[in-house]
């Protein structure tokens, strides 16, 4: 192909992702397509020769309104996603442009340095020790393991033992301490590091699903040899943070690492006003967070975050006699992620922060949780509708006539409206109604028209389907 048609294939790319960026604001928020529809579309035999760009540029194009969720949607609110901001998206497609493998700095100068400055941003963004380093990863998923791999060698080392030359086979036991409502996603790092969740020690929690202090003193005085404590800040469910300060204390006291899982609570620390929710979150040895949550980069992007740039290089580094590392000044990103081969995906970070500022992070945050507060508000006027938590942060947990299946039955309205698109969740063993608010488009106009369909789902279906009794 030559220049002209590849800017041509480019051209038309464009033209297409702008159409769906125009109408997104306004469509059906949810998918409208099955999985039939769409391979009765998509699939077809593999062609000996191919087939022409442009055809199929076209072909995808024409199903993004029909099989794409419109997660970028500003009444989009199921599950903690953002949205792309639009200096985010486009530096985005600048950085898949460049098409840097990320892994060392021989293969990109540029990304090695947008990511130490970016890192270096954040740091000061969330008052994180400056000492620490930053990863850039796929998620909260890969940036809590990265943490909790550092936190991993951290201890054992103390303890007497190298566990990445010689494993976990007669280790002495990690004792390693979640809250009952962890996420999933530490279970996972968990069981990929070979620390196993068959013997995790769960500390009770309170109604809104934070820690309880006076628990976990009590088990941290039980455990003897290398401990790990991982607490949260933002429960998946209702937003509230662990009392950070008093675990970080006890975590000193009892000489244990403390991982925070921040992975949307994390950017409270951005905001005057929501900050103090996540006051002695700066104790801990490590933190995770989503770049694609509240900063709204698109996706993939985590942060792994760990103060101890010793422990966290030893667990991750990796090296081999064909590759260019410096071991000076210049950043080679592998010494902090597990991935070598990797996108450049702290260039959208970089745009967005150096385009917001301070305070646009902080006035992203705070219109988020004013969204959510008025949903909450509007919602709970209602008759027969209670809101579970205290709306602290940017998670609205709502419950209908009491009832699990007329609160199924609302969720599943509200889905097929497409005014809105929310999920559904189990929250101290009652089925409610999950809203989460973190898009940067998000307004007070969406939140009312969005709490409005709640609200009519409600007294049309939910009061319809809980009147008929078992």
């Amino acid at each position: 192909m030559d220049a002209d048609g590849f800017e041509a294939l480019l051209d038309r790319a464009r033209i297409h992702a702008c159409e769906y960026l125009r109408r997104q604001p306004d469509r059906h928020v949810g998918a409208r397509a099955s999985r039939a529809e769409l391979l009765d579309v998509l699939r077809a035999p593999l062609t000996e020769q191919g087939e022409e760009g442009g055809s199929v540029l076209d072909l995808l194009a024409s199903q993004g309104d029909r099989g794409a969720v419109a997660s970028g949607s500003p009444r989009y609110f199921g599950f903690v996603i953002g949205g792309a901001c639009p200096v985010a998206l486009a530096a985005d497609w600048l950085a898949a442009s460049w098409d840097q493998n990320a892994g060392i700095y021989a293969t990109s100068p540029l990304a090695s340095v947008i990511e130490e400055v970016a890192g270096g941003w954040l740091l000061d963004l969330f008052d994180l020790p400056r000492e620490s380093e930053v990863g850039f990863v796929t998620g909260c998923q890969m940036a809590s393991f990265t943490c909790l791999a550092a936190a991993r060698h951290n201890v054992l080392r103390r303890a007497g033992w190298d566990v990445e030359a010689d494993g976990l086979c007669g280790a002495p036991r990690v004792n390693v301490v979640v809250s009952a409502e962890s996420h999933v996603t530490i279970d996972v790092a968990l069981r990929y590091l070979g620390l196993g969740t068959r013997a995790l020690h769960r500390v009770e929690t309170d109604v809104q699903g934070r820690m309880r202090l006076d628990r976990l003193r009590e088990l941290l005085a039980t455990l003897d040899g290398p401990t790990i404590v991982c607490a949260q800040a933002g429960n998946v469910n209702s937003g509230a943070f662990d009392a950070l300060r008093g675990i970080g204390g006890l975590a000193r006291g009892h000489g244990a690492w403390l991982h925070v899982d921040g992975a949307f609570g994390l950017w409270a620390r951005a905001s005057r006003t929501h900050g103090a929710l996540a006051d002695g979150i700066e104790l801990a040895d490590s933190w995770a967070t989503d770049a694609h949550k509240w900063l709204n980069v698109p996706y993939d992007c985590g942060v792994a975050i760990v103060r101890h740039a010793g422990d966290h290089r030893a667990a991750m580094t990796s090296a081999a006699a064909y590759l260019i590392q410096t071991g000076g000044a210049e950043r080679d990103a592998v010494d902090w992620v597990p991935e070598f081969s990797r996108r450049a995906r702290g260039v959208p970070v970089y745009a967005t922060l150096r385009t917001l500022g301070r305070d646009g992070i902080g006035e992203l945050v705070d219109r988020g949780c004013a969204c959510a507060r008025l949903i909450a508000e509007l919602l709970a006027a209602e008759e027969g509708v209670r809101v579970l938590n205290e709306v602290v942060l940017n998670q609205v947990l709502v419950r209908f006539g009491d009832d699990d299946e007329a609160t199924r039955a609302v969720v599943a309205a509200v889905q097929r409206d497409g005014t809105c698109w929310l999920s559904g969740t189990a929250w101290h063993g009652m089925a409610a109604m999950r809203i989460s608010v973190s898009n940067w488009a998000t307004s007070e106009p969406d939140a009312r028209r969005s709490a409005a369909a709640i609200a009519h789902a409600w007294r049309s279906r939910g009061r319809r389907f809980h009147s008929r009794g078992p």
